[in-house]
């Protein structure tokens, strides 16, 4: 086994919404090597391996992915390359090691028909190329069996990147009336709640050590606490923006909103397992919102 430097933590994607996040909530926990795409081509599975053998982190942290939705119906290959294989790689360089990987999935692994908050344990069924792809990094993950934690969250926005609130600000700034989808529930996850408490838990976990890993690897749900729907969602942000003219925001059906990739209705996440294992409960989304649109 390659000898590993315990006190680096390698972080792809650091230009990622939730990669910038983790670019300072990882601080003070170890050497934080933090990689955008001039550092690390995710494209090159090659590179990948590289990249980690000649870095030698104890901790893999891969926010990393391929999040556009959409675009991912036509893009397949890319997808799976950035969201199943490149998850792998890492965590067969993490076994290498004889480090530790954490990593970040989906709630769209799931196909959204079931009433109430989906567990970890419940029979996943992506409904579209995006969800596909995430649900197989996850278990390419596990099939290598390095340590590690997967954590699946939904929603994601922060004021970065491209995600659901920069859309509303933007279009709430040109138009007097928005049709946003209503029948579509889910938690709003800020980038930062999901940072912090990836932090937390990570910050249990180094003074552990691999006794640690081997008690609480696998698979949690991370979210904000709550449910909306988009249309609640985009209600709160221009109920909280500073906005000078705000839109009126009319409910519409999915149905009546076609998009190229299927969404599910249901994104309830529970959090329960994550505050049983680590006594962590994220904020509510609401709460969240507030403090991301004050910054």
């Amino acid at each position: 086994m390659a000898q590993r430097d315990e006190q680096t933590i390698l972080l792809t994607g650091v230009n990622g919404q939730v990669g910038f996040e983790l670019a300072r909530t990882l601080q003070g926990l170890g050497k934080v090597v933090a990689l955008d795409r001039s550092a690390l081509d995710l494209g090159d599975l090659d590179q990948i391996r590289r990249v980690v053998r000649e870095a030698k982190p104890g901790l893999i942290v891969n926010p990393a992915a391929y999040t556009a939705v959409d675009k991912a119906e036509t893009d397949v290959d890319a997808a799976m390359r950035l969201n199943a294989e490149v998850p792998g790689i890492l965590a067969e360089e993490a076994k290498r090691l004889g480090a530790s990987l954490v990593h970040y999935s989906t709630d769209y692994v799931f196909d959204g028909t079931k009433e109430g908050q989906y567990v970890e344990t419940d029979a996943v069924n992506p409904q579209n190329v995006y969800g596909k792809s995430k649900l197989a990094g996850e278990q390419a993950m596990v099939a290598v069996g390095c340590p590690h934690l997967i954590f699946r969250t939904s929603w994601v926005y922060g004021t970065r990147g491209k995600n659901f609130l920069l859309t509303m600000l933007r279009l709430g700034a040109e138009r007097d009336e928005l049709g946003v989808v209503s029948d579509q529930f889910g938690a709003p996850t800020w980038s930062n709640t999901i940072a912090t408490v990836s932090a937390n838990i990570l910050a249990q976990a180094l003074p552990g050590g691999g006794d640690w890993w081997q008690q609480y690897s696998g698979l949690y749900h991370l979210t904000a606490s709550g449910v909306t729907s988009w249309h609640g969602f985009a209600e709160a942000i221009f109920q909280i923006s500073d906005l000078a003219k705000k839109p009126v925001v009319k409910p519409i059906t999915a149905a009546s909103y076609s998009t190229p990739a299927t969404r599910p209705a249901n994104s309830r996440l529970s959090n329960e397992k994550l505050f049983a294992t680590f006594g962590l409960t994220p904020p509510r989304w609401d709460a969240a919102l507030r403090l991301c649109l004050a910054k």
